[in-house]
């Protein structure tokens, strides 16, 4: 499974979805684009589940714009109708923007007053499916293109401490053998207690928190895309002291066993 899938519990139940990279000029900012578009038949819906990396989005939807704080345990949405959403998966550098304190905005939404960011967004979603603009793109990309627009707009120049919490979430999200919030403070070169207040103020969680997230979310890829693998091994590998630790961690987050995942997962 590829790593646009990374986080999605049951990728095969997605409606639509396109994952676009952001443009240099806010590269500092987001991670990424991310765009679901659905059209559910009248009478039925679709539940997405989700164990997302803990940061923050912008959301652009028909209706408003939402800041979604960091997610702290697993979620879902039910889609119904006809609908679209553009959101932006911010970096840490960007979270300040939105709010000055991150940690109580966990598994949270916040409407934002962002009407020129909403209609630039959304008339280029709006625009008939398929449509292609002069040069070639569709109405995906020239939402992309919008939304970006709108952030290089704020002329935000990221400090260094925003800089270095930008390559701590790098680290910890990409680097498997950083298991230990020591393990994140030496590759970054700075003290942990350095590291804890950055990802206080940036994040609104604990490094410790976000290696654990990122290695339940490798483990339930692990466990769903290598179904005849030993969920055992796997626990060791991703830093696991065993495998009823990795259950414990299943259990208390996303209220299921490895087991009992990997069997719906193969079911979805």
């Amino acid at each position: 499974m590829t790593d646009s899938f990374k986080g999605i519990l049951y990728p095969a139940r997605l409606p639509t979805f396109h994952r676009l990279p952001a443009p240099a000029a806010v590269a500092d900012l987001v991670q990424w684009f991310w765009i679901p578009e659905w059209d559910i038949e009248p009478g039925r819906s679709s539940r997405q589940h989700v164990i997302a990396y803990p940061a923050s989005n912008l959301v652009v939807q028909p209706a408003d714009v939402v800041f979604s704080g960091p997610t702290t345990r697993a979620a879902y949405r039910d889609l119904t109708g006809k609908g679209w959403a553009v959101g932006a998966l911010l970096r840490p550098a960007a979270v300040p923007l939105f709010t000055d304190a991150p940690g109580t905005v966990l598994d949270a939404e916040v409407a934002m007053e962002l009407g020129e960011l909403h209609a630039d967004v959304s008339g280029a979603m709006n625009a008939r499916p398929g449509q292609t603009t002069h040069d070639g793109g569709t109405h995906r990309e020239r939402a992309v293109e919008a939304f970006a627009a709108w952030l290089a707009s704020l002329g935000v120049v990221p400090s260094e401490e925003a800089l270095l919490a930008n390559r701590m979430m790098d680290i910890i999200a990409s680097a498997p053998e950083v298991v230990l919030l020591e393990d994140a403070a030496s590759r970054l070169a700075v003290s942990p207690r350095t590291l804890q207040r950055i990802a206080k103020k940036y994040v609104g969680l604990s490094p410790t928190a976000l290696i654990r997230r990122r290695r339940l979310q490798d483990a339930a890829e692990r466990a769903r895309s290598e179904p005849t693998a030993d969920l055992s091994a796997i626990a060791v590998e991703l830093g696991y002291a065993d495998h009823a630790h990795l259950t414990n961690d299943f259990r208390k987050y996303l209220g299921f066993t490895p087991s009992t995942y990997r069997r719906s997962a193969a079911e979805s």
